[in-house]
């Protein structure tokens, strides 16, 4: 997907963080099939960068266009199906169902990508095969943070947003998350926007920019 950025800012943002920015108030196209880091420190708008691409703020000015669309005209059963079948996000929240499984969080995306890897094969790559059927609840943070990535790289998409994907693991299921992260973008041919409190995780990206 081809992403163009038309003066965005968002609103309430401070006039210092416009000015330092290379994202916000600028004109700016991220090209598709391409790997994306948006590097920032906390509050500086990486989340609401995110959900704005993904629809689900409109507290902004300027104007983001997606494959030529200009996303503020699309109406609500346009965005249910961009949704379904283009984009996917991870939260950085992750929200998942603590009550359910892990395997059922997973389950509960509109429908898979028949594409790509299943989802137990994700999860034998993530090491995460044996929590499958174990309640959220019972996660620590990382695993859920691994669960949440599954669900999300399951689903059909052209765009793929993910947020601060790697914040609770170490560095070695860094390496097994970006390697699956990879493979599967790369088989989608999709447009990837990861971002980061700073450190740049082991991808070949394109592009990187400060928020």
């Amino acid at each position: 997907m081809l992403i163009e950025l038309n003066q965005v800012i968002p609103e309430p943002i401070p006039e210092e963080m416009i000015e330092r920015s290379e994202v916000w108030g600028t004109q700016l196209k991220i090209e598709p099939q391409t790997f994306n880091l948006i590097s920032a420190h906390s509050g500086k708008g990486k989340s609401t960068l995110l959900h704005l691409l993904y629809g689900l703020r409109k507290d902004f000015t300027g104007e983001v266009i997606i494959d030529g669309e200009n996303i503020q005209k699309q109406i609500s059963p346009d965005w249910t199906s961009l949704r379904s079948t283009q984009i996917a996000l991870l939260f950085q929240e992750l929200r998942l169902f603590p009550k359910l499984s892990a395997g059922e969080n997973i389950e509960l995306i509109p429908q898979f990508n028949q594409k790509v890897t299943s989802e137990l094969e994700m999860a034998k790559k993530l090491g995460m095969e044996a929590f499958l059927t174990k309640p959220v609840e019972t996660l620590s943070y990382g695993q859920r943070q691994r669960i949440a990535l599954i669900r999300t790289l399951r689903k059909p998409f052209k765009l793929l947003l993910l947020d601060e994907p790697f914040s609770h693991l170490d560095h070695e299921n860094i390496n097994l998350a970006t390697s699956l992260i990879d493979e599967i973008a790369r088989a989608n041919q999709a447009t990837v926007l990861i971002t980061s409190l700073g450190e740049a995780p082991p991808l070949s990206f394109d592009r990187i920019l400060s928020l």
